[in-house]
C-alpha cells in the first residue's frame, strides 16, 4: 500500500512539474503602429517589450530576439518576435509569430 501511494505521489509531482514549464521571458504583443521599420530604435524597443530575450546577427545586421513558451499537460503555446537593425539603430525589418489565442484572434 505504502509503495502504491509512493509512486502515485511521484506521478503526480511529475506531472505537475512538467505541466508548467515556461521558457523565454513574457513580453507584450505589438501592435502594427507599434513599430515603424527606419524610425522605432532600440531604446524605444527596450521602454515597451524589455531586455531581448536572444541577441545575434543576421547577415552581418545585429538582431534582437523576443521569446516566450508555456507548455501545459495539454498544449504549448509561444510568441516569437524578431528585429533586424540598420546600422544606426533603428528597426531595418520585424517579424512576429504566435499561437496565443489573443493574437491569433487579433492577427487573423
Amino acid at each position: 500500500m505504502r509503495r502504491a501511494w509512493c509512486w502515485a505521489l511521484a506521478v503526480a509531482l511529475v506531472a505537475s512539474a512538467c505541466a508548467g514549464l515556461q521558457l523565454g521571458r513574457e513580453f507584450p504583443s505589438p501592435d502594427t503602429a507599434q513599430i515603424k521599420v527606419n524610425v522605432t530604435d532600440k531604446a524605444g524597443l527596450l521602454a515597451f517589450f524589455g531586455e531581448p530575450y536572444q541577441v545575434g546577427i543576421d547577415s552581418g545586421d545585429q538582431t534582437w530576439r523576443w521569446f516566450y513558451a508555456q507548455r501545459s499537460a495539454s498544449s504549448t503555446i509561444t510568441k516569437d518576435l524578431t528585429v533586424r537593425f540598420n546600422s544606426n539603430g533603428t528597426v531595418k525589418s520585424y517579424s512576429f509569430t504566435s499561437n496565443f489565442p489573443e493574437d491569433m484572434r487579433k492577427f487573423r
